[in-house]
């Protein structure tokens, strides 16, 4: 049955187009494939979906499974929004914009259930079929070229071309692609970003949660309330001077308090207040580095007014142990697990009927693929991108300096870039018919932060399933499908997004000679 779970076939199978990997941004490319291949032959091309988790847990990866319910979107600076009559986030892909009508997403809260559901959706609408709980055993190879992917159950199952849209490039690294590890395209292969279980709360409301902010912010700051600022000590683990800047950081720059930002679907907390009261609740440093990870003060998706998915609890790990991670499906550790049950006690003091994890980490990166036709690095998203008569779309991306800072240092505040994008950093050089639609594609630099974005790679995703769809079509190779035939095919049809990149030669030259350096 087309959308669902695939009785498991004997023998082998072929189809056109494999994805490997449920990540959205993936799924969304075998969609733009099909539709596309549908429009030029009035048929659809036989399109499998392999899954390594189980898909009765959800199919749509860190967004479904890990609960990645708060979207980042893009960036776009007001003055350009009003010159080119933008909504606030831009002009997304069309397929993203599908996706967030269909979720009906007010602005960035997408309820993972409701993703599960119309993803399925769109898969039977393209006749796809469904394979999960699957291992690679091997790659079948014709020189170069991927003609097959043998599985664990020895089935192998052979496509025309094939989409890898794991966090870590599993099929890639399986066909014999190098892989950068962690940041090593900057001179830090060791370092990684956290990992994040997500959380949802039931039962605790906005208001209160405000309110219960509100208390501690006033008592932290109050320099008389000695038991609250026993409390502030406890959480920075005794260290008199991280202790006071965990206190500084309570206020703004001209003073008030850092009290949390409340939007239609969203909150934003913007102190560590709720951190250092968790902490030292918890008998535990602040502290990324510690075994029993943090509650950062990170962002809330408000599903409803007491429905509340929090990307907060985070675990710093290195290279090598996101990569284990990944490959072991994502799945918590037994300290993970053993830290919700603090934090299931802590929130049902403040207030929550109900605290469930997800089902898998959140793994923002693992390493980048080599070897690709174009790489894209953070010089390059400051010099605007692709031309814009070959860009596919526009996305503008803030630089997380709190991502950024825990892994390569403190760094000079960066101008945001607004960044054409297109699809070469997704195509391999050497292995023809293979694209990388993921965190692990060919970001290199600060460019990596920036490839965690799934509005970002569901873009990049749209432009490779209409490639695909070109090279089966005309039976070429898909490395060989250009951005400009790809924008041809987008504004020929309607769905090219508006193009605003901008061009900074300047922070792009210093960002370029600062990137080269280290990897000098």
């Amino acid at each position: 049955m087309y959308g669902v779970e695939a009785s498991a076939p004997s023998g082998n199978r072929n189809y056109d187009i494999i994805c490997f990997g449920d990540e959205v941004p993936g799924v969304l490319t075998l969609i733009c494939c099909a539709r596309e291949y549908y429009r030029r032959t009035n048929s659809y091309p036989r399109s499998l979906l392999l899954v390594k988790s189980n898909s009765k847990l959800g199919i749509g990866g860190q967004i479904v499974r890990s609960g990645l319910a708060y979207l980042d979107r893009s960036s776009v600076p007001n003055a350009i929004r009003q010159e080119q009559n933008l909504d606030i986030f831009g002009d997304p892909a069309a397929i993203y914009k599908e996706l967030l009508v269909r979720a009906r997403v007010e602005q960035v809260a997408l309820d993972p259930s409701k993703t599960d559901w119309i993803l399925r959706e769109m898969l039977r609408e393209i006749h796809a079929d469904i394979l999960s709980s699957v291992e690679i055993k091997s790659v079948v190879k014709e020189e170069q070229k991927i003609l097959g992917i043998e599985l664990t159950r020895d089935e192998t199952y052979f496509a025309k071309h094939f989409i890898d849209s794991t966090v870590n490039g599993e099929l890639a690294q399986a066909a014999g692609v190098r892989k950068f590890k962690g940041f090593e395209t900057i001179g830090l292969p060791n370092s990684e970003l956290p990992v994040t279980l997500v959380f949802e709360t039931q039962g605790l409301s906005v208001e209160r949660l405000q309110n219960i902010e509100y208390q501690y912010l006033q008592r932290f700051t109050n320099p008389e309330d000695k038991e609250a600022q026993n409390l502030i000590n406890l959480a920075a683990g005794g260290d008199a001077n991280y202790a006071s800047q965990l206190r500084a950081d309570l206020v703004d720059k001209k003073g008030y308090l850092k009290t949390m930002a409340v939007g239609k679907d969203y909150i934003d907390i913007r102190s560590k207040a709720l951190s250092i009261a968790y902490h030292a609740f918890r008998g535990t440093k602040l502290d990324i580095n510690a075994l029993t990870g943090i509650l950062d003060n990170g962002n809330v998706a408000l599903l409803s007014r007491v429905r509340m998915s929090w990307n907060a609890l985070l675990f710093g790990v290195t290279a090598n142990e996101a990569e284990i991670l990944t490959r072991a499906k994502a799945q918590p550790t037994r300290k993970m697990l053993d830290e919700i049950l603090f934090i299931t006690k802590w929130f049902q003091l403040l207030g929550a009927s109900e605290v469930k994890p997800a089902k898998e980490i959140y793994i923002p990166h693992v390493g980048n693929i080599t070897d690709v036709i174009d790489p894209l690095t953070g010089a390059k998203m400051l010099g605007g991108g692709v031309p814009t008569n070959e860009a596919i779309g526009t996305f503008g991306y803030d630089f997380d300096e709190r991502a950024i800072n825990r892994v390569f240092g403190n760094i000079a505040l960066l101008t945001p870039p607004l960044f054409n994008i297109g699809i070469q950093h997704a195509l391999l050089k050497y292995i023809p018919n293979l694209a990388i639609v993921s965190p692990c594609s060919g970001f290199e630099g600060y460019a990596c932060s920036a490839g965690r974005i799934v509005e970002f790679n569901c873009g990049v995703g749209q432009g490779v399933g209409i490639a695909a769809a070109i090279a089966l079509v005309q039976e070429r190779e898909l490395h060989e499908i250009s951005n400009k035939e790809v924008h041809d095919v987008l504004q020929s049809t309607g769905q090219l997004s508006q193009i605003y990149g901008i061009t900074n030669d300047i922070d792009a030259a210093q960002l370029d000679e600062f990137e080269h350096s280290m990897t000098a």
